[in-house]
């Protein structure tokens, strides 16, 4: 009995990733050459936040240099960001919680823009998988999460390069002070895995340093960036 259930669980286990990264393909297979950026934050920023109506200028500024935008779907910044860039230019990724997380009203009601995800790692897997920009924000463990995912595949070469903005000096500087006196200074990381990161205040600021990031190298992927993606 007990074999049949373990067999039972691990089918149930790869049905739903399989179901997750199909779906997730036949969003995404349309809107493959389109530019896209992430905007990651917490979900309990509230309206009046200045963290929330700094995502609505960002997502705006974004939509305006050529992107498409994706958030978590949330709300708090990540429905911020979707007001910002508009049902045409918006893209949410949802995952199944117990509690917390329901779809902003910006992006459930864009045809065709809304995935529902069984499983964090398989909406992380099409988070980088389709970015070419993450902008993170404020908030708590799984914007943590989310950001430490991105570091580590670039750092091990697992993932492409690709710029990765924080927004707020105020709330990062801690966690890069942090990383330099103590991860630096006791081998953990090198000291120029830290220069995978920028800190910037505002919308026009992370726009620059996007394109910043991309003047030298340019958007088209390498043949060995292309390869990379089937192994995040």
């Amino acid at each position: 009995m007990a074999r049949r259930e373990n067999e039972i669980d691990e089918w149930r286990l790869i049905s739903g990733c399989l179901a997750d990264i199909s779906e997730a393909m036949e969003v995404f297979r349309p809107r493959r050459t389109a530019r896209k950026i992430t905007v990651f934050g917490s979900a309990r920023t509230l309206h009046d936040d200045p963290s929330y109506h700094l995502a609505e200028a960002i997502a705006k500024e974004a939509v305006e240099a050529g992107f498409e935008v994706m958030t978590g779907a949330g709300g708090g910044v990540m429905e911020g960001a979707n007001s910002g860039a508009g049902c045409e230019h918006s893209i949410g990724l949802n995952v199944d919680l117990p509690f917390e997380q329901h779809p902003n009203a910006y992006v459930s009601e864009c045809e065709g823009r809304l995935l529902y995800f069984r499983y964090f790692f398989t909406r992380k897997l099409f988070f980088l998988r389709e970015s070419d920009a993450l902008v993170v924000m404020p908030g708590g463990f799984g914007t943590l999460d989310e950001l430490s995912e991105a570091l580590t595949l670039m750092q091990t070469g697992k993932g492409k390069p690709m710029p990765i903005v924080l927004v707020g000096t105020r709330f990062w500087s801690g966690l890069l002070e942090w990383m330099r006196t103590t991860l630096v200074a006791e081998g953990m990381i090198g000291a120029d895995d830290i220069d995978m990161m920028r800190i910037v205040d505002d919308s026009d600021s992370v726009v620059s340093a996007i394109f910043d990031f991309y003047e030298a190298r340019g958007f088209a992927q390498t043949a060995s960036e292309r390869e990379q993606l089937l192994y995040l």
